[in-house]
């Protein structure tokens, strides 16, 4: 650590690695070598910068002999560790996130999802003369959004729906210390979600949230609720959200994430005209590389000074 060069394996591209590479430590950073599995560490490796989506879902069930000798931090360029094989969280070293890197983008999305929905965007769209009909569209203002998870990504999306006039609701699950301002607190997630015009799933996947939006709650969800899900599909029942909008239950779904992903051809999802389906994508922003890195260096500082690092994975919690 300090006063030596620690040894980096970066999954995370060239882009990152040069900046990396730049830190007054020196470290020494090794690419990735396309082909090897993500968990096949080189021997003397400390950090391992690494990201959902390049194998860890074809990870074995259990740790490989000799997986992290030597490892001593993980850094994931998600939030969510869901994508990961268990094991990677079992002891040592420590594994640190991307919590909140990308909030502004998601929030951006948030927003646009739910604007596009009020102001029925592309029922207005006109493709010629015939097409010229006014409509009744509707207003964020006096609405109300829930928000299921509140840490950056909820925040972010506060700040900009309490400037279109909305109002805000939240159940925590642990104890609200402090008031957040504009937000009211709700005990139960059903109370929520009767509640909401808008309801957006910013939850980790874990054993208890997985399945969490199911026949039970869309039962009392709010009649005409539009359904965000900007986390993961597996928090989502998809044939109960089906079966809730087919009886006009639930008025329409923006999803950015479904389960599996892709879904597979013919999925009656793609025909749903009150669903709307983008790739995983409410993260993108041009900025995110720069502020992914800028967030590594601010830990690869902590680590080389043999401070704490920040955004630790709770191995409990697996967020």
């Amino acid at each position: 650590m300090a006063g030596r060069s620690a040894v980096i394996l970066n999954q995370l591209g060239p882009a990152v690695g040069e900046r990396i590479a730049a830190h007054p430590s020196r470290p020494i950073v090794l690419a990735h070598e396309v082909g090897r599995a993500p968990w096949e560490v080189p021997a003397g490796v400390e950090v391992l910068l690494t990201r959902p989506l390049i194998g860890w879902e074809e990870a074995p069930a259990t740790r490989p002999a000799g997986w992290g000798d030597g490892l001593r931090w993980i850094q994931s360029a998600s939030t969510g560790m869901d994508f990961y094989p268990p094991w990677l969280l079992d002891g040592a070293p420590v594994v640190t996130c991307a919590r909140g890197v990308s909030a502004v983008a998601i929030a951006d999305y948030v927003m646009t999802a739910i604007l596009t929905f009020e102001k029925q965007w592309d029922a207005i769209r006109l493709q010629g003369p015939e097409d010229w009909r006014r409509k009744t569209l509707g207003s964020l203002s006096g609405k109300r959004l829930g928000l299921a998870g509140f840490g950056a990504i909820g925040r972010a999306i506060t700040e900009r729906a309490l400037a279109f006039g909305m109002s805000v609701g939240a159940p925590r699950r642990s104890r609200w210390d402090e008031p957040e301002a504009g937000v009211e607190p709700f005990g139960r997630l059903e109370d929520l979600a009767a509640a909401s015009d808008h309801l957006v799933l910013a939850l980790p996947l874990t054993a208890a949230t997985r399945g969490l939006v199911g026949a039970h709650l869309l039962a009392q969800a709010k009649p005409g609720l539009h359904l965000v899900n900007v986390a993961r599909g597996a928090l989502v029942d998809q044939h109960v959200l089906l079966a809730a909008i087919d009886s006009g239950r639930i008025a329409g779904a923006t999803l950015d994430v479904t389960d599996p992903e892709p879904l597979p051809a013919g999925h009656p999802f793609y025909r749903y005209p009150s669903i709307r389906l983008t790739p995983h994508v409410s993260w993108s922003a041009p900025d995110f590389e720069q502020r992914l890195a800028d967030r590594i260096l601010a830990n690869l500082d902590a680590y080389a000074r043999g401070a704490p690092l920040r955004d630790v994975v709770d191995t409990a919690t697996g967020y």
